[in-house]
């Protein structure tokens, strides 16, 4: 019989160095890895529910700040606010504002969002904004992760069922899971050079969404009709390959989209100071005037900030106006206000200089007014709610009020 083989001085040398290079070599994946430049706090126990407000307060003051630079509107993750500053992301207790659980790298956030009852956090790289991370809202634990082509000056915005993170260039929308649904626009790494886009040429300044559809302004140049409307499937059979409503010109370049439904799109034409509500022929189903201030731009991509509810709220830079979540057509106007309202304990909130404004849901009868002070911010506020906690954000600071 052949003789078993026998160790050598030798192979147990040889077996040594090759185990220490082994580890020396872990250790340096290890040191230069996301992994080891995440800090994850976790909830040591899970925030409650918030029950949703049953009235508005009589009165309303400050219970809390923090500041909340990554956030452009409030986030609200199931039952926890969430804060995002530098390159870390803070899910608190909505009444208190004590944080629950925390989550930071060593690269800042670009932008910070929310579904699904979770945040969802987009981490900048040296040419984009490309690490996106979910954590429950209630814990703070890792949910899904991917790697996107998300551009600088990203804002993500949520229709209920999927998350579209815009940009100038490129824009993309996810489903729950982080799976990418749909991609639009020519990204920094193309992957696939026939990716059905008919228009390679033009960016995107303004983007809306609602009910599984995009709206986009399409910017094109050599082009007579002005800037283009485009009506987007979010989830089309084929990621790579955009599934195209209609697309029609404008006869402006000062356009940006109001609101998106699955049947109608409204856009904003500035130098006429109008609203043309599109149906997804491409034909004008209703058009009305409205009263604008300032143009608002967010980074890379104006977004119109609206909120839905009973009435889909839009801020003009003058006033808000509540319109037919089907139609898109206004039902009544609050002039003179801060920023789109929020349905709260049965009735509308909008932010007004001197307050919060109580309106009437069916008709916009102003009701009264809760004083609210602002300590001299001017700016436009953003209105959110987590259960009875009501959320002011002004600029890059969360503002909780109770």
């Amino acid at each position: 019989m052949v003789r078993p083989e026998r160790r050598t001085k030798a192979d147990v040398a040889a077996a040594v160095v090759l185990v220490a290079a082994v580890i020396a070599g872990s250790a340096v994946v290890w040191f230069n890895s996301d992994a080891r430049a995440t800090v994850s706090q976790t909830a040591p126990r899970p925030l409650p529910e918030q029950p949703p407000a049953v009235a508005v307060p009589p009165t309303l003051t400050e219970a809390w700040r923090a500041p909340s630079p990554a956030t452009p509107v409030p986030v609200v993750a199931g039952p926890a606010v969430v804060t995002g500053a530098g390159s870390e992301v803070v899910g608190r207790d909505p009444v208190t504002g004590q944080p629950s659980w925390s989550y930071s790298r060593d690269i800042p956030l670009c932008t910070v969002g929310s579904e699904w009852n979770r945040a969802l956090a987009v981490y900048r790289k040296s040419h984009n904004c490309s690490e996106v991370t979910s954590l429950r809202g209630a814990t703070g634990v890792r949910g899904p992760q991917r790697n996107s082509d998300a551009e600088f000056g990203t804002r993500l915005l949520s229709d209920g069922t999927y998350v579209t993170a815009t940009g100038r260039r490129t824009f993309e929308s996810w489903r729950s899971d982080m799976v990418l649904t749909e991609q639009y626009g020519i990204p920094v790494d193309l992957k696939n050079p026939d990716n059905n886009i008919e228009r390679p040429d033009c960016t995107y300044s303004s983007v809306a969404v609602g009910e599984a559809r995009i709206g986009v302004i399409e910017k094109c140049p050599g082009t007579t009709l002005g800037d283009r409307v485009t009506m987007l499937k979010t989830h089309p059979k084929d990621y790579e390959k955009s599934e195209q409503v209609f697309s029609t010109g404008l006869g402006s370049t000062q356009t940006s989209v109001v609101a998106v439904n699955e049947k109608r799109v409204a856009v904003l034409v500035r130098d006429r100071s109008e609203v043309l509500v599109y149906n997804t022929g491409g034909s004008i189903a209703a058009r009305y005037p409205v009263h604008l201030g300032p143009a608002d731009l967010h980074g890379n991509v104006q977004v119109e900030p609206t909120r839905t509810g009973s009435h889909v709220y839009w801020h003009t830079g003058a006033d808000t106006l509540a319109l037919d979540p089907t139609t898109l057509t206004p039902q009544w106007t609050v002039p003179d206000a801060l920023g789109p309202g929020i349905d709260f304990g049965g009735r509308v909130l909008v932010p007004v200089r001197d307050g919060l404004a109580v309106l009437d849901p069916a008709t916009g009868a102003r009701e009264r007014v809760i004083p609210v002070d602002r300590h001299g911010y001017p700016g436009p506020v953003q209105l959110g709610a987590a259960g009875s906690t009501l959320l002011e954000q002004r600029g890059d600071t969360l503002v909780a009020l109770r």
